[in-house]
């Protein structure tokens, strides 16, 4: 993992060269692995074409590698004071979307900056995890504990979920409060809280169901019986299983698989790749990408439990919690163990902004483990 005595008891600098060999070339390999998996995917979608997403994901990732080095090599201490202003801008551009925002998919999710579009959504993920560190990083374990400490980080949770699922984007709201759920419980939360608020949320489904758009409640209830309609709102669920199920153990090869070339899969570049993957790498290549998730995951649940500092230790957890929801969502609901919500796949689906996304929070986790033995100065002190 390199070396990590970032500061020593003199705090003697790294240069910027020291930082980039001190960063985890392995993980950013595996990293690079997963991203060239999509391109090979997007390619098979396409026909075997490199146009017109295979060559943009890699020029996407081109640039979301540069981003993520970028913020590895930065001080830890610039990212927890950037923590509160990153919230504040993700909530006006949340609220910009709600205004002049691209619809698109069903909702009104992406903004339009010229150059490219953007989903602040996505973005929002990781700014409630940073602010939320940062809270806890500034109290006591005591003081985490007490009931009027609790205002703000359900307040800095609810606000941005709920305008995400007012677009209508009931994934990525779902992600916000999971991510926000693991720091609250990570910080020391007593267990009867999350109990309760399991409570309040079986209480409120009945009202939420009202305020549910039809075609969210086809997919829930597609999801519950994905055979009532299999031409209409259960083709998608339907479609996916024939093409997981026809994949066998070793799949049907590259550019072979019949459901996607066929065009019977929907949503093949985005929402659905991991059906295209399994069908033509077979079991084999699924459980092969989910071992590669699975360490990067791993690496960054280490790294914040091996973080000196509250803020890392936080930040770096729950960034690598998100991310796992991220991947649960996307493969439970191509398997239809979860209800169809439009949640892409990590480096392999095609789109910039879940691209970006990783790169900034992995960008993050890294900068954690090359400053993880620093001691953060506590509330008071200006940067807490």
């Amino acid at each position: 993992m390199g070396n990590t005595r970032m500061f020593g008891p003199r705090k003697v600098e790294k240069g910027l060269f020291q930082r980039l060999r001190s960063l985890n070339w392995l993980i950013i390999a595996i990293t690079m692995f997963i991203a060239a998996t999509g391109t090979a995917m997007l390619y098979s979608v396409a026909g075997g074409e490199f146009e017109p997403w295979a060559s943009r994901h890699i020029m996407r990732f081109g640039f979301a590698l540069v981003i993520m080095l970028i913020i590895a090599v930065t001080d830890i201490r610039y990212w927890m004071a950037f923590a509160y202003p990153a919230w504040i801008a993700g909530m006006i551009l949340l609220i910009l979307v709600e205004f002049v925002g691209d619809v698109g998919m069903g909702g009104q999710r992406w903004l339009d900056i010229g150059f490219m579009r953007i989903q602040p959504s996505e973005l929002m993920k990781i700014a409630v995890v940073m602010a939320l560190a940062r809270y806890y990083h500034a109290r006591t374990f005591v003081q985490s504990r007490r009931l009027p400490a609790l205002f703000l980080p359900l307040l800095l949770i609810i606000v941005p979920a709920a305008l995400v699922i007012r677009q209508p984007d009931f994934g990525t709201g779902l992600t916000i409060i999971a991510g926000g759920i693991i720091i609250m419980f990570l910080a020391g939360l007593p267990g009867w809280l999350f109990a309760a608020g399991g409570v309040a949320v079986a209480a409120a489904v009945p009202v939420v169901w009202q305020t549910m758009k039809d075609y969210q409640k086809d997919r829930v209830l597609t999801f519950l019986n994905p055979e009532a309609d299999p031409l209409g709102a259960g083709y998608q669920i339907t479609q996916s299983k024939i093409a997981l199920g026809s994949g066998g153990m070793t799949g049907k090869g590259f550019l072979e698989g019949t459901q996607s070339h066929l065009n019977f899969l929907p949503e093949m570049k985005t929402d659905f790749i991991f059906t295209v993957l399994v069908e033509e790498f077979g079991l084999i290549g699924a459980l092969t990408v989910l071992l590669l998730y699975g360490s990067v995951l791993m690496y960054g649940l280490l790294i914040g439990i091996g973080c000196r500092n509250q803020f890392g230790r936080l930040m770096a957890s729950g960034l690598a919690m998100t991310l796992f929801f991220y991947i649960l969502i996307n493969i439970g609901m191509v398997m239809g163990l979860m209800p169809v919500v439009g949640v892409p796949l990590p480096l392999i689906s095609y789109g910039g902004s879940a691209m970006l996304t990783w790169a900034i929070a992995y960008g993050l986790i890294l900068s954690v483990a090359t400053h993880r033995h620093v001691t953060l100065a506590p509330k008071g002190s200006g940067l807490a």
